[in-house]
């Protein structure tokens, strides 16, 4: 590879590299959007058909907020050998079934009756989606350096925003158009009908998707030979620079993963927060009408979607990635404190989480920068998916907190402010512990 690499050197010419890199976003990036929307969708739109199915199934805040969690348990457990079977089996057999089942396994929330039943779908659901995004962010540093990752991946997590921007207004529409069809109430009809596009994509992926550049024939030989070089000279800069290299062992024994893990914990707080109760608070201030809710939801998210790409870019451009991560969850952690004010209005506490909304998408999007700056070979696979593993645990410990407050305290004032801390705990965490090196080279 090195003698190809350094025979093609003189094409690899600025407007060649731009070039190349452009047409491989053009390729990828939209395709893995897609799928993370479907993905995101049928993990939260439990926050949509709670509004229907708590009374149906006649359940409390705090069992809807174990449900809701739950999912992350499963996660957690089988996140690590998820992205490690992903490095030896390869993207196109391991992402494309991964999203067959998990569609599967949300359609079948719709036939839940009991408390247990509710436990033991998310549960699955968690396992079954563990390998899904850790193994996404393994597999875009099989194509882009650490100069391109900040920027790649926010396009990618834009995905997050957007699925509460397309499927908000999804979600109320069938909740309030579909209760009596066919003799299935609306909520059932939201599990059912948004597990389908799963299903297709999981079957477009084992087509459109290769397992890295060495593998993509719609790559000429210079643009094949551009992007290994590139790889290699990355790999070598973050060994020469202390990166923890090929070791499973090397992930879990640096001090900075598990900073990391407690970072990416206090940011999930806060996003899961919003993603599971947003809707929920909406009724509670704003409106009753599910369409209405499904419509208002869609603003904080589109506004995050903007954010975290103008974030990622500038990060990228910059080279900067600390106080991008820091300043943004400050912010995050500021709305959430101004939200939680006794007596603000239900206008200005759901302007308050659209910026807390916007600030966590991205610090939690540029966040992803730091890990793979440091860590390579297995140590990345291992790495990242144990950051996103033990992160991943506040997606149970968020809803079910949230849940268990509004039980006892009736109010969302508390755990709004315990949504402030652990963002600002975050940011505080990125100041004082990380300094990487400059990303542009």
């Amino acid at each position: 590879m090195s003698s190809t690499a350094q025979a093609s050197e003189p094409r690899f010419t600025p407007e060649f590299e731009r070039r190349t890199y452009a047409r491989i976003t053009r390729r990828i990036i939209p395709f893995l959007f897609l799928c993370y929307i479907f993905a995101f969708i049928d993990r939260v739109n439990v926050g949509f058909a709670k509004l229907q199915m708590q009374q149906d199934l006649r359940i409390s805040d705090a069992v809807y907020g174990i449900a809701a969690g739950i999912f992350f348990i499963g996660y957690f457990f089988f996140e690590v050998p998820c992205n490690i079977a992903l490095e030896k089996i390869g993207a196109k057999f391991w992402l494309g079934p991964i999203m067959i089942v998990w569609g599967l396994v949300s359609a079948c929330t719709m036939f839940v009756k009991t408390a247990g039943e509710f436990y033991l779908v998310r549960f699955l659901l968690g396992i079954v989606e563990s390998g899904f995004f850790p193994g996404v962010i393994l597999y875009l540093t099989f194509w882009y350096t650490s100069r391109h990752r900040a920027k790649m991946v926010a396009a990618f997590m834009t995905a997050i925003p957007l699925a509460g921007v397309i499927g908000g207004p999804i979600s109320g529409w069938i909740l309030g158009k579909m209760s009596a069809a066919g003799g299935l109430r609306g909520w059932q009809w939201l599990y059912l009908m948004e597990a389908a596009p799963s299903l297709l994509a999981g079957i477009a992926t084992v087509f459109f998707l290769y397992d890295g550049p060495q593998h993509a024939k719609w790559l000429d030989d210079g643009e094949r030979s551009l992007v290994l070089h590139r790889l290699a000279e990355d790999e070598a800069r973050k060994k020469l620079a202390g990166a923890s290299h090929f070791t499973f062992a090397a992930a879990f024994s640096s001090a900075k993963t598990w900073l990391l893990c407690a970072i990416y914990f206090g940011f999930v707080m806060g996003n899961y927060g919003i993603s599971f109760w947003l809707p929920q608070v909406i009724k509670d201030t704003l409106t009753k009408d599910s369409v209405r809710i499904g419509l208002l939801t869609a603003i904080p998210w589109a506004c995050a979607a903007v954010a975290m790409v103008v974030a990622g870019h500038h990060s990228d451009r910059t080279g900067e990635r600390r106080w991008h991560i820091a300043l943004t969850g400050i912010a995050g952690a500021l709305a959430f404190a101004i939200s939680s004010i006794p007596g603000i209005s239900g206008l200005a506490g759901f302007l308050a989480l659209t910026v807390a909304t916007a600030g966590l998408a991205c610090a939690y999007s540029t966040f992803w920068s730091l890990p793979t700056a440091f860590l390579s070979g297995t140590a990345a696979s291992a790495g990242i998916a144990w950051i996103n593993s033990v992160g991943n645990l506040a997606g149970f410990l968020s809803p079910f907190l949230v849940g268990k407050i509004r039980d006892s305290s009736h109010s969302m004032t508390p755990a709004l402010l315990l949504l402030s801390v652990c963002s600002l705990g975050s940011a505080l965490i990125t100041v004082f512990f990380f300094h990487p090196p400059r990303a542009r080279t």
